[in-house]
């Protein structure tokens, strides 16, 4: 199960954030990865529920994931709780982006 983990974090580390220079794992969107078998369910958010480019980062997602073989179902669940802040961040990304205003402590 380890493996597929793996998998889907070095997936999910390829798509970026249009707005922001961070790949989505980076920016702490994602909030769950389950496994069960060969199925997996990976629980995002976006940084607002009104991003505009929501849908072509979900659509990113569901693309990425779909190239790996060994796993025969993923689901993509979006939510928006708890609501996303830059505290889920790593480190060094949010002190980034807090330097630039666009978030504030």
């Amino acid at each position: 199960m380890e493996k597929y983990r793996a998998m889907i974090i070095e997936k999910l580390e390829q798509i970026k954030d249009p707005e922001f220079d961070y790949n989505i794992v980076e920016l702490g969107l994602i909030y769950k990865i389950l496994i069960e078998g060969k199925d997996a369910k990976v629980v995002l958010t976006l940084t607002t529920p009104f991003c505009p480019y929501g849908d072509s980062i979900i659509s990113e997602v569901q693309s990425k994931l779909s190239e790996i073989e060994e796993l025969e179902y993923i689901e993509v669940e979006i939510v928006f709780d708890p609501e996303w802040n830059p505290t889920f961040m790593e480190q060094n990304p949010k002190e980034k982006l807090l330097k630039t205003g666009v978030f504030k402590d």
